[in-house]
């Protein structure tokens, strides 16, 4: 039903860019007309200089450029806009199955079941959470035991062990994550220093 109300409002939102595209060639075609008569009543008149009629040619081209690229902005806008909403509807349709068991698992905690079903729905929940991630091509960002780089990792604390090398990332405090080469969140760590 989404999916109509969306098409639906793309097929409104095309339909009044076609309409402001005509409205805009219709009054560019009018002032090349307006132009085209006003050259004529010139060409009549011996006394035009060339360079005039250049000038106001050239004044016409630009303004029919503006318009056709205000024309272009709009029609972009509104796509990025229709793509933007798509693709929000499309990463909260992802999370609304693992909210769905968040309040199933928030009732049957209410409840007092058997509390190891409530760990293993945990559980369950988490996988979901990850298997969206995959899905969306969210991945976490390895840092324990990694050389510690500025671009992924955030140093929130120095440490000390020597039977790990400089600069090696220790402990992990808040699991980092990127899109791509994207990173979403850095890895909050602590580094490893032997100084």
């Amino acid at each position: 039903m989404q999916d109509n109300e969306m098409k639906e409002k793309q097929a409104e939102q095309e339909a009044a860019e076609a309409k402001a595209a005509e409205q805009e060639t219709a009054k560019a075609a009018e002032a090349e007309k307006a132009e085209d008569a006003k050259n004529a009543e010139e060409a009549a008149e011996p006394e035009v200089d060339p360079k005039d009629a250049k000038i106001e040619e050239l004044q016409n081209r630009l303004l029919r450029l503006q318009a056709d690229f205000e024309n272009f902005r709009r029609r972009t806008n509104i796509e990025k806009e229709q793509l933007s909403t798509f693709v929000t509807a499309n990463v909260v349709g992802k999370f609304l199955k693992v909210l769905d068991n968040f309040e199933r698992a928030e009732a049957s905690v209410e409840k007092g079941d058997n509390v190891d079903a409530v760990v293993d729905g945990m559980k369950k929940i988490r996988r979901q959470f990850e298997d969206a991630f995959k899905d969306l091509k969210v991945e976490e960002i390895e840092a324990q035991n990694a050389k510690f780089d500025p671009n992924i990792h955030e140093a929130v604390m120095r440490g000390h062990n020597p039977e790990l090398d400089d600069e090696i990332v220790d402990m992990v405090f808040e699991k980092g994550y990127k899109l791509g080469d994207k990173v979403i969140r850095h890895s909050k760590v602590r580094v490893n220093t032997n100084e």
